[in-house]
């Protein structure tokens, strides 16, 4: 269903984001921007995630953060979520008169379903925005290796199409996760518009070295196997020899510990320990510095949304070599922007990459890049698209809309 314009205000209203990002306290750089940005919606801000530690938060930073510890596995902090959570909300809304709950995903979605529900009996109307980032018929499935897989995708299965089913708008950030939304729930409001990236630290930094005179390849993002950092280890033993002073940056958090380990030891065994540096988490600014010193950002996942950081790239004036998955191929087109790759095809990025450091032509490739990234996000769009969002959510609980 197509977007449609209200006059509808929500100036003065209380939002509540739930999802399973981690804060610190206080917020990093990017956060900070992003939360202070949006306070320009003129709406009360609560924000229900995850700290970065085992202790609970609650401080106001732009808007009102309750964090829950950060379990150490997977498991407890889905069970500490589906338990907690939903108790915390139906209390905000009660005791704050949360009016819209933005779930970050469908999972999430359900739960704030759930609590969108049972708040009628306490004579509460509550609109429910449910987005998708990514995959999320698969995705979740490719963190890590989960036991009882039939059963965990059932489950996860339900979860979603309960959340969307009882979901007023939706929201995806690339047409591919849009129209997957639209799949699993027809006839509702799906608005479009990508995740904030803090794009200052990138597109007004300067670069250190040309691209074309650089040499060293970039990845960045979470070590898990959905991202398929193996397949470029093996790419890059490929052609080292052939470009002695090239080093590949591993910049991520090391998220699945075995997969972690499983790269330390095929980096090993390729004696590939002097080229290759695992840089751990860091800052969108010490991730900026890395890209202006980079020739590629390569990102060969199985499955993405439209993911930051190739548009960080885009802005760094970096080559991208990235799958041609979900909204991959909406900002990159491929010889032209950057090039795309088939999914697990080691021979495929090794050609790719033979074919990007003999390109005469890598400065052209990454001005045209910068100005599609210019194209697809800035700061004023992203506001406006939480303005369009969220008026829209009130809208169909005030009877404005269907």
């Amino acid at each position: 269903m197509l977007e449609t314009t209200s006059t509808t205000s929500i100036a003065g209203l209380t939002v509540l984001w739930v999802g399973n990002p981690r804060y610190t306290q206080p917020l990093n750089d990017t956060e900070d921007k992003k939360w202070k940005y949006l306070t320009a919606l003129g709406v009360n801000m609560i924000i229900l995630g995850f700290a970065t530690g085992l202790k609970p938060r609650d401080f106001t930073q732009h808007a009102r953060f309750i964090l829950l510890p950060e379990l150490p596995s997977s498991i407890l902090r889905y069970l500490e979520m589906f338990t907690l959570a939903p108790l915390i909300m139906l209390w905000l809304v009660i005791r704050r008169d949360v009016r819209i709950i933005v779930a970050t995903s469908p999972f999430e979605g359900a739960l704030a379903a759930w609590v969108k529900n049972l708040a009628r009996l306490f004579g509460r109307k509550v609109a429910l925005v449910v987005e998708s980032h990514g995959d999320f018929e698969v995705g979740v499935l490719e963190q890590r290796k989960v036991a009882f897989m039939s059963a965990y995708r059932w489950a996860m299965g339900k979860a979603a199409r309960y959340g969307l089913r009882h979901a007023d708008v939706l929201r995806g950030v690339s047409k591919s996760t849009r129209e997957q939304l639209g799949r699993w729930s027809s006839g509702k409001p799906i608005h479009q518009f990508m995740a904030w990236t803090d794009a200052s630290a990138f597109r007004d930094r300067q670069r250190d070295i040309p691209v074309a005179a650089a040499r060293d390849l970039v990845y960045a993002g979470v070590l898990i196997p959905r991202k398929e950092v193996h397949t470029l280890l093996k790419a890059f033993a490929a052609i080292a020899n052939e470009v002695p002073d090239a080093h590949l940056w591993l910049v991520g958090k090391p998220e699945n510990t075995a997969y972690t380990a499983e790269l330390h030891s095929q980096t090993e065994a390729l004696g590939l320990q002097s080229r290759v540096t695992f840089v751990g988490k860091v800052s969108q600014a010490e991730l900026g510095g890395y890209m202006a010193r980079g020739r590629a950002l390569v990102l060969p996942s199985l499955s993405e949304g439209l993911p930051r950081v190739v548009i960080e790239a885009m802005f760094s004036g970096l080559a991208v070599i990235a799958s041609r998955v979900s909204g991959i191929p909406e900002v990159i087109e491929d010889g032209v922007t950057g090039y795309l790759m088939t999914p697990k095809d080691t021979a495929g990025l090794t050609d790719t990459l033979r074919q990007m450091y003999a390109n005469p032509d890598i400065e052209a490739m990454t001005t045209r890049a910068r100005a599609t990234a210019e194209q697809v996000f800035s700061e004023g769009a992203f506001l406006e698209g939480y303005r369009k969002l969220l008026t829209a959510a009130l809208d169909t609980v005030s009877g404005k809309r269907p």
